[in-house]
């Protein structure tokens, strides 16, 4: 009967029995990566987390007590749970192991319901220290690179200063993200806990202009450099000087403000990108016909592919393989423009084939206005001394730039997501503490963990947690209505349990029923480890075979 029951829990055996030396090898617990953690590039904790809330009733916790343990270790490396629970593309869910079982674990909603959690419990971020350090350290930008450095320079007991160009922080948060994506208020209460960790917020303040590098440099132990991407590029044909012709970035910065923004009934945007697929929606959620004007396929958009979905749903028309030649005007106001139809080439540098024009056919679009949205670049004025050749800020591995004690990150690095952004600004954070202490991050080395590794048979099939959206014409009828709403806590709880804790032990207790020796012996306290008594351990491997996570392995 022992045996039937355990071959339906989807355990395997292995050649070998009692007393008998089948192997010199011994058991080992070998902690390993998962790929969620390595492909979310600020790396946080996320199977922690998820492992935190999963096993809470088995551990005596509360709901409310494992929420709040699981939102502290992501504050451990973000301190935008909340914002990017909104809007990371969620690079951390490619390569989610479960999607050998069903489907990726949904770490995204996850992350948001954890930090809208901590927004509504007013959970305080632990510093690190409760000294207060003399070194004085200036950010510049409030965007999330100098933010998340601010942050975790002031969990250190650094003084620090924020110096913003724009009256409110959050730089392409705030300014380039429309509000049915990221609510104000979120932004607003996820700033604000920093600036209530001590964080002094200088608005209105433009250095390189108003201020001199150099003098905060003198003032300054160390300086963060994230000035964001706000400025959009020009497409280079005649006609776009004209007075309805106006870049993505300037456009969703006048709406994000709240300026009255008149786009008439016909909108063209010009682009695949995130940009331009938020002036398509917003110029549909301002009364426009709306059409994206793209140069390649839908395979080469490097939008978010939800977004891209979420744009269809809308009645957006995209017309893929097209580029504008050159636009009409009448006075200075442009009227349409003549566009190329384009065929896929070879690659280009970026990896994606080539647009290539297709000799002869060539078509006529109207507008009332006309957003070029193909891509973007910082202001870089005052910063020159920074720029190397024809390069952005270029730093090395501690994002440390070419002027002593000068340290840079985000989009004026090059462009990424709000994620990458936040990333560098701990690594910077990390860096400066460096520098001024001589004490250094400790970073162990560990292999990740691939499906393959793993015993992927004993995870029952779980469907995910499904992501509800409100109604289109709901959506429409609103500039900051957000689309998709937080999950619940029963809801949360119910993916948690989806994770597979991939490299890491789970208390399966598998090791310890497969075992015919006695070697494995079952902890009396429930989350501590098993232990392995290797005198009676022969070496058959049904541990290692049937470790569901690939936390064991024979040595």
């Amino acid at each position: 009967m022992a045996k039937k029951k355990k071959k339906k829990r989807g355990l395997r055996s292995s050649s070998g029995g009692s007393g008998v030396e089948t192997s010199s090898l011994r058991p080992k617990y070998v902690s390993k990566k998962p790929p969620c953690g390595i492909k979310c590039p600020n790396h946080n904790h996320i199977r922690k987390a998820l492992m935190t809330v999963s096993k809470a009733e088995d551990y005596g916790k509360t709901p409310d007590q494992a929420f709040e343990e699981a939102a502290r270790i992501f504050l451990e490396t973000t301190p935008f749970p909340s914002v990017c629970g909104r809007v990371c593309p969620h690079p951390c869910e490619t390569d989610c192991n479960r999607i050998q079982v069903d489907g990726a674990v949904g770490i995204n909603s996850f992350e948001r319901y954890l930090g809208d959690f901590a927004l509504e419990k007013k959970l305080v971020p632990q510093k690190l220290t409760d000294q207060i350090r003399p070194e004085k350290v200036a950010i510049i930008g409030s965007g999330p690179a100098g933010m998340s450095c601010a942050y975790h320079l002031a969990r250190r007991g650094y003084p620090v200063t924020v110096f913003e160009a724009f009256p409110k922080s959050g730089g392409m948060l705030r300014y380039g993200i429309p509000d049915y994506r990221l609510p104000q208020d979120i932004l607003d209460a996820e700033m604000q806990r920093i600036v209530d960790m001590g964080v002094e917020l200088k608005v209105n303040t433009m250095v390189g202009k108003d201020v001199p590098l150099d003098d905060l440099r003198k003032e300054y132990k160390a300086i963060f450099v994230g000035l964001g991407a706000h400025k959009g590029y020009k497409l280079r044909v005649d006609g776009e000087e004209a007075d309805n012709v106006i870049v993505g970035t300037d456009f969703l910065h006048k709406v994000n403000v709240g300026e009255n923004v008149d786009v008439g009934d016909k909108v063209v945007v010009i682009g695949g990108g995130d940009t331009a697929i938020d002036a398509a929606r917003v110029s549909k959620r301002l009364g426009a016909d709306v059409t994206i004007l793209y140069r390649r396929t839908r395979e080469e958009m490097p939008a978010y592919e939800d977004e891209i979905e979420g744009t269809l749903e809308e009645g957006i028309n995209i017309e893929f393989l097209a580029a504008p030649i050159s636009i009409a005007t009448n006075s200075d106001h442009a009227t349409g423009m003549k566009c190329q139809r384009m065929e896929l080439g070879e690659p280009d540098d970026s990896g994606r084939r080539r647009p290539v024009p297709i000799d002869g056919d060539v078509f006529d679009l109207e507008f009332s206005m006309l957003i070029p949205a193909i891509s973007q670049e910082p202001d870089f004025t005052g910063f020159e001394g920074l720029i190397e050749g024809r390069d952005w800020i270029k730093t090395d591995e501690t994002h440390k730039t070419k002027i002593e004690g000068v340290y840079s990150g985000g989009d004026n690095i090059n462009l990424d997501i709000a994620v990458t952004a936040i990333a560098h600004g701990r690594e910077a954070a990390e860096a400066i503490h460096t520098m001024v202490t001589g004490e250094t991050v400790e970073k162990k080395e560990m292999a990740t963990i691939d499906h393959s590794k793993m015993f992927l048979a004993y995870y029952e099939h779980k469907e995910r947690m499904a992501v509800h959206s409100i109604p289109v014409e709901q959506r429409l009828g609103s500039l900051d209505a957000e689309i998709v709403s937080t999950w619940s806590q029963d809801e949360a709880t119910t993916e948690s349990k989806r994770c597979m804790s991939c490299g890491q032990c789970f208390d399966c207790g598998n090791c310890w029923s497969y075992c015919q020796d006695n070697a494995v012996i079952k902890p009396l306290v429930k989350g501590e480890d098993y232990k392995f008594k290797l005198e009676f351990c022969n070496g058959c491997k049904k541990c290692e075979e049937n470790c569901p996570c690939g936390f064991i392995e024979m040595h």
